[in-house]
């Protein structure tokens, strides 16, 4: 019945949308991760299932990750949509309250759809390694990611919080997942930090033998250096079921939570269209949970309060808001509608007891 229920307003406000969206598509791209990362199928998905059934061509873009995201949503002709990491976004307005104008020129205009879901931070090591914890990578020599990267701000901005200093010069490597992974086996790093959401292409399409060679470090829920980082990350666990043929328990770890983000537009038939999209994504919110990535799963369609310096993108918001009021609307009847139905079947003990007829 619920079921029935959200489809029936849902589907009219598909055909609502769909009617205006006009014979000619609208031509937009999405900045998103990897290759091989989780960002890029998270696009993907958002393309095929929310963005197609509205009449916008959504064109995937792979990029080195959030930094560089934010740069291609505030200067790229056509990019009207981004995944960023909460922290990358954090530091661009904690540069711009600093007195940082170009930080405060590039984030102030930018404007979030809605948080998804957390990226697990993975800290790789050899598997001989005689490191135990996410604590022992002090004045290691760390790959930390592509320059222009999410995971380039998270690696920094982690060991910072940890060790109360930078990640001294001379142990920094700039490298690709791909790249930081292959350095790691043949002992040209000794760490290896890759931010994505599990279960990652990245391992899971890696040569067994290889991935053999790899392990991750666990978080220390009792050293200092976890409570320094719980200060801006959070506790998570990297599952076995997520690598079942690498780990062999479940690992401990932090996370960063991804937004989906656009640009506070003002012409009218952007705004049509981010309308459209919204819409879009409140009506096949179920399809992308049961047939997008995994990590679909694990975000919620809602829009939680923000902290100082984020805003929402108005237009979108107050469609999401409608949806939101409407699907809870629907649940509510379907939930009256199923406890006045009579029952159909009787239990013996019922029946004995004169409970029904």
């Amino acid at each position: 019945m619920l079921k029935r229920l959200l489809a029936g307003w849902l589907g009219l406000a598909l055909i609502l949308v769909c009617s205006l969206a006009g014979a000619e598509p609208a031509h937009y791209k999405i900045v998103t991760g990897p290759e091989r990362g989780t960002y890029i199928q998270i696009g993907q998905d958002l393309s095929k299932w929310v963005a197609q059934p509205v009449g916008i061509d959504l064109d995937v873009v792979a990029s080195k990750g959030s930094a560089e995201n934010v740069q291609r949503m505030r200067f790229e002709p056509g990019v009207k949509l981004a995944l960023v990491q909460s922290d990358v976004y954090q530091a661009y307005i904690d540069m711009a309250n600093a007195g940082n104008s170009d930080a405060g020129t590039t984030i102030r205009p930018l404007r979030l759809i809605m948080p998804l879901y957390d990226e697990e931070i993975n800290v790789v090591v050899r598997a001989d390694s005689p490191l135990k914890t996410l604590a022992d990578i002090k004045d290691k020599t760390i790959s930390v990611g592509l320059l222009g990267s999410g995971t380039a701000q998270t690696a920094t901005t982690l060991y910072h919080l940890m060790f109360g200093q930078p990640i001294p010069a001379q142990n920094v490597q700039h490298l690709s997942n791909e790249d930081a992974l292959a350095a790691l086996i043949v002992k040209k790093v000794d760490v290896a930090i890759i931010v994505v959401g599990q279960p990652a292409k990245l391992f899971n399409d890696m040569n067994p033998e290889l991935l053999q060679q790899i392990r991750l470090l666990r978080v220390d829920p009792a050293a200092p250096e976890t409570a320094r980082a719980r200060q801006t990350y959070f506790p998570t666990t990297i599952r076995t079921a997520s690598y079942p043929t690498w780990l062999k328990e479940d690992v401990p770890a932090l996370t960063v939570k991804a937004f989906l983000v656009t640009y506070d537009y003002g012409l009218r038939d952007t705004v049509g269209n981010l309308n459209r999209f919204a819409d879009s994504l409140c009506a096949n919110f179920d399809t992308l949970q049961e047939h997008g990535h995994p990590k679909w799963k694990q975000v919620k369609l809602e829009l939680p309060p923000l902290v100082r310096g984020w805003k929402y993108y108005g237009p979108v918001e107050r469609h999401l808001r409608a949806c939101l009021t409407n699907r809870s609307a629907a649940m509510n009847a379907a939930a009256t509608q199923a406890a006045q139905k009579p029952r159909s079947t009787c239990t013996d003990q019922e029946r004995l007891l004169l409970l029904c007829k």
